[in-house]
């Protein structure tokens, strides 16, 4: 029957380790039934596997199986205490058990219960005894001792001989618990009467229910009386010897005298019979001189205490031997360095792994004692964060002491080293190294080998070209090192980037997805974000800056912005006075280059046109002047067709031309002075002047420092009397509270006045010229009550005022930039007023309505009503290209009658700028 134990050794000793005990008797069959170990350790069963329940390797035994998946923990195959454990009294099995995710180890310790499976047996079925028939009663004779190999109530408990009336048996007990039987003479012996005597002698052990038995059949030799036997000086010795002594050491010189003489005195040494056969292997005694020396090895660990049984026999006839006893006590040597077995180890361990994370479990042992066998350990690891920790008993666990960090140098892995040391003398010592992997985290985000990319591209590239490649590390290993590259979202012009780059995602490389272009894209920028594959805890990203820089390539021909062709492509013409001196400005070409740097720095030259020499170029400002007077003979209807080159400086070069007709006309040319380009050309070329006259320029040695104070104080002295008219005029008009703002009037404004023979004298050239529908009208005011005074507007354009009572003066009053903007001044007159002619602006008065003012009609359409209810001066800005083009706005500005473009010829401009040239009135009034 099975007899199972069960201990509550259940505790927590630092790493929550316990003990079981089990006892379990030998010989059981295959599958019996020890413990359930997680049952009894409380452990969820339907968790083992998760946890990795298993044994330790140094601790499996081939007799006992744990069945992993339940904890059930049974017999393998038959266990014999005798050949496991031999004679020790305590026969233990031990196995550690372990879970991982928490590490937790316990202890198991099984027993194994010793059963009466063995008798006793004495080493040989027959045994002789010779005793001489002169030996006394009470003489004892040592018999040969049984053997039982079971221990405690199952072993050796007596001896049992036949019983008679010469011998009895008296049981011995040594010191180490083994029983021996000393045959005892009780009556003196006849050799003549009986010479061999045969008795059972019978070895009884202590089993219960049932005792076991073994027996030797005793044979007694009756010998021929030897009076005196050999002696020695004691019946026991006790000698203390180091273990590891090598062989031939003398364990003691025995000495046994015998007073007989000759032979019968002579004494022969030799182990009696009931020593132990490994005593036999390990001691020798020399048989003459009785000296007994080490033949074997000796080990503490194997048996700390011998007994040697001696007996000295003379070698006169019938000798009766002598015996005693040595015992041999063997002293412990530091003979066994201290063993480290590790039961587990993990592989990697995670650098996330927080601060007491079990790496490691080991147990360390020594098969010496006391001291010797007393061991300690440390851990070799250098600047590792590990450390040491002592769990249970002789077991300990090498936990994480620190964080740790795979991308430091060096932390990927760890070589650790354990030594055990014991404190024996010499102390001995073991190491045993184990290597630690540092698993991989992604703590690290990547990182570009640059904060901001400089990257220039040139212009007109071939999209889907590449232009650059970005590259970022990151210093974590596997998918946590796999970076994936992408730009981020962001506007350039109000487009997506991504119409404009794009970047594989695997190198980095960036792409252009069309083709730049300098002049309108000079540079821009966008981040590029590389981001790793990890995922515990979460996938990082790094960013960086890049910065596309556009290189301007020549691409871009100059175009030339002045002088502007005529109509139909004609070339630009300009006009030169016959009597123009050497140096006259003719005009000023003006071009602009969308290029930048050499590719737009232009040079401007005569290509064609120039064979007499008589224009020269400047390359820099692209003035085009005299080098010459006009030859007297050179036919006015011929004009000088010039061609104009302007070239830029990029590689390699462009240019583009531009036709001029230099057309020669009658008439002096005036002073070289600020000298503007002729035409709207070059004022938008920022070169020419404000006027639109020629005005030559003076070679460096006709100019002379009086002239030019002259000409100083002349400009100055003009600007100061324009100020002045310009003021007093703001004055009377803030004055003149119920002007209105007109357009200007055509050639019927004096047919209704009274006296406006001032300015009627010019209405024969006024009517040559009529004006548009759209450009003027005058609508009588809103809060004019209806009658039949109002002024109709016919379709003709003109004022069809002959007929109506009501007639209107106007006043122009020319502005300092009156090239671009006049302020029209107009009100209704009035017979009341009519005494006030010196003072009215306009000149005249014309009965009519006081009162009432007009609307403001400008190119046909009313000003807004609002303007209507303010009592302040209205004013009214019109652009020259839509003005009316009139005789009276040709006399205000030359450069307004050339550029209006209606009705007159070419010739009659001329004729009416030689009647009006010189005159720099600021102020004209018309009626």
């Amino acid at each position: 029957m099975i007899v199972l134990f069960l201990f509550a050794l259940l505790w927590m000793v630092e790493g929550a380790l316990c003990q079981l005990h089990y006892t379990v008797q030998e010989e059981q069959e295959h599958g019996t039934f020890v413990g359930n170990i997680a049952e009894d350790l409380g452990l969820d069963i339907t968790k083992l596997s998760a946890r990795r329940f298993q044994t330790a390797p140094n601790s499996r035994s081939p007799y006992l199986e744990l069945n992993l998946e339940t904890g059930v923990l049974y017999v393998n195959e038959k266990i014999d205490r005798e050949q496991i454990c031999k004679q020790s009294p305590s026969c233990l099995l031990h196995l550690e058990v372990f879970l991982e995710n928490p590490l937790e180890l316990f202890r198991v310790e099984i027993e194994v219960l010793d059963i009466n499976d063995n008798p006793p047996s004495f080493p040989e079925p027959d045994l002789t005894v010779e005793i001489s028939e002169s030996a006394t009663p009470g003489t004892r004779f040592p018999l040969e001792s049984a053997f039982d190999p079971d221990v405690g109530t199952n072993s050796l408990r007596t001896y049992e001989i036949t019983p008679n009336s010469y011998f009895s048996l008296d049981v011995q007990t040594q010191g180490d618990g083994n029983r021996f039987a000393e045959l005892v003479l009780d009556k003196p012996l006849d050799r003549e009467q009986q010479a061999v005597h045969r008795y059972v002698l019978t070895a009884v052990d202590g089993g219960q229910p049932q005792q076991r038995t073994g027996t030797a059949l005793l044979t007694i030799r009756v010998l021929d009386s030897n009076d005196n036997v050999p002696a020695f000086e004691q019946p026991v010795y006790t000698v203390s010897l180091p273990e590891n002594s090598p062989p031939g050491t003398l364990v003691l010189q025995l000495n046994a005298t015998d007073p007989d003489e000759g032979q019968n005195g002579e004494v022969i040494y030799s182990f009696s019979s009931h020593i132990s056969a490994r005593a036999r292997e390990l001691f020798g005694i020399a048989p003459r001189t009785g000296r007994l020396e080490v033949s074997g090895e000796l080990d503490y660990e194997e048996s700390s205490v011998y007994q040697v049984y001696v007996q000295a026999k003379d070698l006169g006839p019938n000798a009766v031997p002598a015996h005693c006893k040595v015992l041999v006590r063997v002293l412990d040597a530091n003979d066994n360095a201290p063993e480290i077995s590790f039961s587990t180890v993990k592989e990697a361990v995670s650098e996330a792994a927080a601060p007491g994370t079990v790496v490691a479990l080991f147990s360390v042992s020594d098969r010496d004692s006391e001291e010797n066998g007393q061991v300690q350990c440390e851990l070799l690891q250098g600047d590792a964060p590990f450390r040491l920790k002592s769990s249970f008993k002789n077991y300990y666990t090498i936990v994480t002491e620190g964080p740790l960090d795979r991308e430091q140098p060096g932390g990927d892995a760890y070589t650790l080293t354990v030594v055990a040391r014991d404190r024996g003398e010499p102390p001995l010592s073991t190491s045993k190294s184990i290597q630690v992997r540092v698993s991989d985290v992604n703590d690290n985000a990547p990182r570009f080998s640059q904060p901001v990319y400089q990257v220039y591209v040139s212009e007109n590239n071939v999209p889907g070209a590449y232009i650059y490649a970005v590259s970022a590390t990151d210093r974590d290993q596997g998918a946590n090192a796999q970076l994936a590259y992408s730009i981020l979202e962001s506007q350039i012009q109000g487009m997506s980037v991504f119409t404009y780059v794009s970047i594989n995602s695997e190198n980095g490389f960036l792409y252009a997805l069309r083709s730049f272009d300098y002049e309108q894209l000079k540079e821009f920028s966008f981040q590029v974000e590389a981001r790793d594959a990890g995922e515990e805890p979460q996938p990082l990203a790094g960013n960086a800056t890049v910065n596309i820089i556009v290189v301007d390539q020549n691409d871009n021909a100059p175009a030339i912005v002045s002088p502007l062709p005529g109509r139909n492509g004609t070339p630009a013409r300009e006009a030169l006075p016959r009597g123009a001196e050497p140096g006259y400005l003719v005009s000023r070409v003006t071009a602009v280059d969308a290029d930048d740097g050499e590719n737009a720095r232009l040079t401007y030259s005569i290509v064609r046109g120039n064979e007499a020499s008589l224009f020269r170029m400047d390359w820099r400002t692209g003035e085009l002047r005299t080098a010459r007077r006009v030859p007297a003979k050179r036919d006015p209807q011929r004009p000088y067709e010039l061609v104009i080159e302007v070239r830029d400086h990029g590689q390699p070069p462009l240019s583009s031309t531009a036709a001029i007709q230099v057309v020669l006309v009658d008439g002096a040319a005036e002073r070289p002075g600020g000298g503007g380009a002729l035409g709207a050309g070059a004022g938008a070329g920022g070169g020419g002047g404000g006027s639109g006259e020629h005005r030559p320029s003076r070679s460096g040695g006709d100019s002379s420092l009086d002239l030019t104070l002259i000409l100083i104080i002349a400009l100055g002295s003009v600007s100061f009397i324009f100020l002045l008219a310009m003021i007093v005029l703001a004055v009377r008009c803030q004055k003149e509270k119920k002007l209105n703002i007109y357009t200007c009037l055509a050639s019927d404004c004096c047919l209704g006045c009274c006296c406006c023979c001032p300015c009627c004298s010019r209405q024969a050239r006024a009517r040559k010229k009529k004006l548009s529908k759209s450009d003027i009208m005058l609508v009588q005011s809103s809060n004019v009550p209806s009658n039949p005074a109002q002024v109709p507007v016919e379709e003709s354009g003109s004022f069809g005022s002959h007929h109506h009572n009501q007639n209107y003066c106007y006043q122009v009053c020319l502005t300092p930039e009156s090239a671009k903007t006049d302020l029209m001044f107009l009100k209704p007159c009035s017979p009341s007023r009519s005494t006030d002619t010196e003072h009215n602006p306009c000149g005249a008065i014309v009965t009519g309505y006081a009162d009432q003012q007009p609307d403001i009609i400008s190119n046909g359409s009313i000003l807004s009503s609002e303007t209507k209810h303010q009592r302040a001066e209205l004013s009214y800005l019109v652009d020259r290209p839509r003005r009316v083009n009139s005789s009276a706005f040709q006399e205000a500005d030359i450069v307004s009658s050339k550029d209006s473009g209606h009705g007159d010829s070419e010739q009659g401009d001329s004729d009416h700028d030689a009647t009006n040239r010189g005159q720099s009135s600021a102020r004209k009034r018309i009626c």
